[in-house]
């Protein structure tokens, strides 16, 4: 068994990457070690191995990635590049981590070979559609994608690259890491140790004549400074920001000392987003849902005008079962929720006067604004996700 280690970790992540997993965890027990992939946004357990092996299948990894063998006390990270049994090209990011049962591996699964979807391909239809595609036909100003981690900010930024990639444009982006190469952009990679940030990146872009540039992430006043400056000398910015909505995103703007009126000139569409497992179409049942549940979900969409209310005449919710398709999980791929602040002249004056965020909200959804909670219930009447996935993602409110 020891003697095929290398053929133990490459079958190890061709079973992850079959079963559609971002994330490979190799955790040390007392007893034994345990591997979870996290498949659509949550872990599973997929096997355990006697802890014997594992220095040998930490040393293969470390080999693959380039890290010290012989390091076992300070967390490492790398990178591999490695050829799955059927004959896949995979990125893999590779983070090591000593506990006090020995060393704990968590790899990232980089799908070379996958394409960018479409905005459409990602769940986002009729009114949310327009008003991205709109934002995006704009020769400046600030796009901004938020969420926690893992929520597909990137992919929809790529989406929007794609629609926007043509011969005329100069796009520039600056990433930690380049996640997905695209032909016609020039993409850069920040190296943090050598003092190359998304801050120095964005300075640096201002200077290569570009059209549109994304930065990766806006982490401090810094950035956020640089790409507003950008935005006002003519540039259309493109980036991500973490926050819980949309809204919230104008109140940690605030919190980084940025003026109301800077802000209120620049920014022009914030996309908040979540992602929801699909229900798996060959093994969901409908589920019942109690009176008092169904009329507050009545009431929650009702608060929209832009939600036709006759989506309400059909309420019948779905549950998952599992299935050999779905591995027995229930749930099959992942459809994202997504909520789009469109900054109009009036959500612009209840900035400038400091209005509180609970204020602004109910502005926005006055003027159309879906909530994520509300583009969930949706998913769910629409038998694309379960109620339960909904509420894992998105709060009430």
């Amino acid at each position: 068994m020891v003697g095929n280690i290398p053929a133990l970790v490459i079958s190890m992540i061709s079973d992850a990457v079959e079963q559609r997993s971002s994330d490979i965890h190799i955790e040390p027990g007392k007893n034994v070690i345990r591997i979870r992939y996290r498949i659509d946004g949550v872990l599973r357990i997929i096997v355990e191995y006697p802890q014997n092996l594992h220095p040998a299948v930490v040393s293969r990894i470390k080999i693959l990635s380039n890290l010290k063998i012989d390091e076992q006390r300070i967390p490492q990270d790398g990178r591999a590049q490695v050829t799955t049994e059927d004959n896949k090209e995979l990125d893999l990011r590779v983070s090591t981590l000593p506990t006090v049962n020995g060393e704990k591996v968590v790899m990232r699964i980089q799908d070379e070979s996958k394409t960018i979807p479409t905005l459409e391909q990602l769940g986002i239809d009729g009114q949310a559609l327009q008003k991205i595609q709109k934002a995006l036909l704009d020769p400046n100003g600030i796009i901004l994608t938020t969420g926690p981690t893992g929520s597909g900010k990137t992919t929809t930024l790529y989406a929007c690259l794609n629609i926007l990639n043509k011969a005329d444009v100069n796009i520039l982006t600056i990433e930690d890491p380049v996640e997905i190469q695209m032909e016609g952009l020039n993409q850069s990679q920040t190296h943090a140790d050598i003092d190359y940030t998304f801050a120095t990146g964005l300075r640096t872009a201002l200077r290569q004549d570009p059209d549109i540039i994304m930065v990766g992430e806006i982490r401090d006043k810094e950035t956020i400074n640089i790409a507003i400056e950008a935005s006002l000398t003519g540039h259309l910015v493109l980036s991500t920001i973490h926050t819980n909505s949309a809204v919230e995103t104008l109140t940690r703007i605030t919190n980084m000392e940025i003026p109301s009126y800077l802000m209120t000139s620049t920014i022009r569409t914030i996309i908040a987003q979540r992602l929801v497992r699909r229900l798996c179409p060959d093994c969901k049942k409908p589920s019942s849902v109690d009176q008092q549940t169904l009329e507050q979900i009545k009431q929650i969409i009702s608060k929209t005008s832009q939600i036709d209310q006759n989506i309400l005449q059909n309420t019948q919710f779905f549950e998952p079962i599992g299935c050999d398709k779905c591995h027995n999980i229930g749930y099959i791929g992942r459809v994202g929720l997504y909520e789009i602040l469109d900054m109009s002249d009036s959500l612009r004056r209840s900035v400038l006067e400091g209005k509180s965020t609970l204020d602004i909200k109910e502005q926005a959804m006055q003027e159309g604004m879906i909530s994520l909670e509300q583009a969930g219930l949706i998913k769910a009447i629409q038998g694309l996700t379960s109620l339960g996935e909904v509420y894992r993602v998105s709060s009430h409110g």
